[in-house]
């Protein structure tokens, strides 16, 4: 006689997929050795190439990206992005370098949120912001911030490009994001942002 077990499964809901996903690509990125693209350089053509390589401004250059909010604190109280729902925004956008010191940057960022099985987007962000650019890939932006929920504010950004390829560099930012406004109490949180930028 055939025992016929019970089988446990779990739905695969929205919120489980969005973090599936961003385990996968944070652990892609990481992966990358930093110069794994990197041209090799002959050391007669040194000079010659450090000439051929600086770039000439203005330059424009477009980026994709995911930025994942890991904490908000608002009236008093600290909020986790993998309590009840989980929020998971898709950054793109465009910067206009016009110095290797200073830049603006124009991004659009839709967010989706996933909570009781299901999900959507949830909000939609424009933040256009000034760049100070710094030595070994370092960038601090200044952001203003325009939401489709009816919050404003202001998100300071540290950015820093951890590795380079011939078509795209890789960066990884931390942001502090104060949002204001629609009745609701002023909050400031922290975001991880991971991304990469054509050259």
């Amino acid at each position: 006689m055939k025992k016929h077990l019970p089988v446990s499964g779990k739905i695969f809901t929205g919120r489980r997929f969005l973090q599936a996903t961003l385990a996968i690509f944070i652990v892609t990125c990481f992966a990358i050795p930093q110069n794994l693209f990197a041209q090799k350089i002959q050391p007669g053509y040194a000079d010659s190439a450090k000439m051929a390589l600086k770039p000439t401004y203005p330059k424009v250059v477009g980026y994709l990206s995911f930025i994942l909010p890991l904490e908000t604190y608002s009236s008093g109280k600290l909020t986790g992005n993998f309590g009840d729902a989980t929020s998971i925004g898709f950054p793109v956008g465009v910067n206009v370098l016009y110095s290797d010191k200073f830049g603006f940057s124009y991004e659009f960022t839709p967010t989706i949120k996933a909570t009781g099985g299901t999900s959507k987007m949830s909000n939609l962000l424009f933040d256009p912001g000034t760049m100070f650019r710094f030595q070994h890939g370092f960038t601090i932006i200044s952001r203003l911030a325009f939401e489709t929920s009816g919050r404003y504010g202001f998100t300071p950004v540290f950015n820093k490009v951890y590795a380079r390829s011939e078509a795209v560099n890789y960066f990884v930012a931390l942001s502090l994001p104060a949002r204001f406004g629609n009745g609701a109490a002023a909050s400031i949180g922290l975001n991880l942002q991971l991304g990469f930028t054509f050259n």
